[in-house]
């Protein structure tokens, strides 16, 4: 098992250097030369990610192509990406000066994760009442993921459960939105642990009684500003917002429109934009009919690109 973990650390190490070699060139060619090249070269480099089993680069490397024609912004976002993914790659150049923590997180960035048995036998479990937060799946063609979201009432820690399915196919573990699961978790090693492994489950799931602890708009801002101290990579953080008012954008057919939304505290003092990637205002609306123009709680999933708002509670949990 070691040697087969160094040949594939040096498969990977042999990747990101391939990949530091290709920003470079990008650099040196100019973003505007990047726009005009199409999506077949990120597809080819995110081809040779996968064959240096480094699938977390090539997820990244497909994101970058993605970002070809994204609103004017997008040189931008592209040399955003470009830095993440340099910082990435010298992140894994260097794993042996890296605080354990922060190795962790690059490992876990770059692709390799610790298989979920080996976690749970070996790892220290957090039992707790684990309230499911929200469900929510994406399909991106090849794979379709489902992220579960649960915060425990002892604790007070959330945890990130993601499982899997082929295309098309919902992923087999499944956890209704507004139970309690009194069951263990293993975090995965990371500078921030969030993503966890599900272990023993000690009694069927349960009614909640409410939505938990929440906080304000200033608070979910403080929040994501640590964690992308400690993993700049973050993409998402979940937040619990307490009494905010969702904000339709202003104009003759707000019910046309998602860019312009807000989750607005209910003092006025501060917003969040919602992410206008989160497409379905149908959501949005259903959230906006739930509070009326009154103070409401809100999970969401808090990243660069605004919030998405993913349940609220009315008073039972309502997933959006």
């Amino acid at each position: 098992a070691r040697r087969r973990g160094e040949r594939r650390a040096a498969r990977v190490s042999a990747g990101v250097t391939e990949l530091e070699q290709r920003l470079a060139d990008l650099l040196r060619g100019g973003l505007a030369a990047a726009e005009g090249a199409g999506y077949g070269q990120w597809d080819e480099t995110a081809a040779r990610m996968v064959d240096a089993q480094a699938p977390g680069l090539a997820s990244r490397v497909r994101e970058l192509g993605s970002l070809r024609g994204a609103g004017a912004d997008r040189a931008g976002r592209l040399l955003e990406e470009c830095a993440l993914l340099h910082t990435l790659n010298q992140g894994w150049l260097r794993l042996g000066d890296l605080p354990e923590p922060l190795a962790a997180t690059v490992r876990s960035r770059v692709g390799l994760t610790t298989d979920a048995a080996t976690l749970l036998a070996s790892g220290p479990a957090v039992r707790d009442h684990w309230l499911v937060l929200a469900q929510r799946d994406s399909d991106d063609g090849r794979l379709t993921t489902r992220r579960i979201w649960l915060h425990g009432r002892g604790s007070g820690r959330t945890a990130l459960l993601l499982s899997y399915g082929a295309a098309g196919r919902a992923p087999e573990l499944s956890l209704p939105v507004g139970l309690s699961v009194d069951a263990d978790l293993v975090y995965y090693p990371a500078a921030r642990p969030l993503r966890a492994a599900l272990g023993a489950r000690h009694a069927p799931p349960a009614e909640s009684p409410g939505p938990p602890p929440g906080g304000s708009v200033t608070a979910a801002l403080a929040a994501y500003g640590e964690a992308l101290r400690d993993d700049p990579w973050t993409e998402t953080w979940p937040v619990v917002l307490e009494n905010v008012i969702p904000v339709p954008p202003p104009g003759p057919s707000p019910a046309l429109e998602v860019n312009g939304w807000q989750l607005a505290d209910a003092n006025g003092e501060s917003a969040l934009a919602i992410d206008p990637r989160a497409r379905d205002s149908r959501g949005l609306w259903q959230l906006t009919s739930i509070s009326g123009g009154a103070p409401v709680t809100v999970f969401a999933e808090y990243g660069h690109g605004g919030v998405v708002p993913l349940t609220t509670w009315a008073p039972e949990p309502v997933p959006l």
